[in-house]
């Protein structure tokens, strides 16, 4: 459900208003956590709401300021949303960081194009441009995914420290970038290639090599590296 219709629903109903199996914590107790919305899982997390505020609406704002990437938000952005102290954004950051170990105990290698479409598949259908970076160690082991910016349609400004600067800190010894066409075009534009080009002159002088530029959509994806253009 989108966020916008999970607010205008958990703003008329409280969890003591809701069914007992519609709960989230009784919910996931009965169908285990992958049957619960992002939303009833935050509400989980959370525990409780506020004194006129309920942890259904207080979950819903938290995911309205966390956007796409709600493992990103660090301790000042949780304690900005109405309801969140500094018991309960700790509470999130640490079930994110233990989820991040125990991910990141089997690396999964890029070996080809391909290999990289898992960590692409949110992008894929977004209205807007998405560019993502995925930071790789020397084995070619995926070591972080971020969204780099969020740009308008058909177009997003890209700046090569932007894509770099948490490689840099990643340790990367070469990144994959890639980003969504929401009009479902595969077709590389001109300003595609010439940012593939500047990330790549980029790259070489940093030491961080840029393995490949991929665009994808609904229907598929693009290797620029596989069509000769990196």
């Amino acid at each position: 459900m989108p966020i916008r219709e999970v607010t205008a629903v958990v703003k008329r109903k409280r969890v003591q208003d809701l069914p007992s199996h519609d709960r989230p914590r009784e919910k996931l107790a009965a169908k285990g956590p992958a049957s619960l919305s992002d939303l009833e899982l935050v509400a989980v997390l959370l525990g409780s709401g506020t004194r006129g505020k309920g942890v259904l609406e207080v979950a819903a704002d938290l995911l309205r300021r966390a956007g796409p990437r709600l493992d990103r938000l660090e301790l000042p952005s949780l304690l900005g949303v109405d309801g969140v102290g500094r018991a309960k954004a700790c509470q999130i950051l640490a079930a994110f960081e233990l989820a991040r170990r125990h991910l990141s105990r089997e690396p999964t290698g890029i070996r080809e194009a391909k290999d990289a479409l898992p960590y692409l598949d949110e992008i894929r259908d977004r209205k807007q441009e998405y560019f993502v970076c995925l930071s790789l160690s020397g084995a070619n082991e995926v070591l972080q995914s971020r969204v780099v910016t969020v740009g308008l349609l058909d177009s997003s400004q890209v700046h090569p420290r932007e894509v770099f600067a948490d490689p840099l800190a990643d340790r990367a010894a070469s990144v994959i970038v890639a980003h969504n066409h929401p009009s479902g075009r595969l077709e590389p534009s001109a300003e595609d290639i010439a940012l593939t080009e500047r990330l790549a002159k980029a790259g070489e002088l940093l030491g961080i090599r840029l393995l490949d530029h991929l665009i994808v959509t609904q229907r598929g994806y693009l290797s620029l590296k596989e069509a000769g253009r990196l």
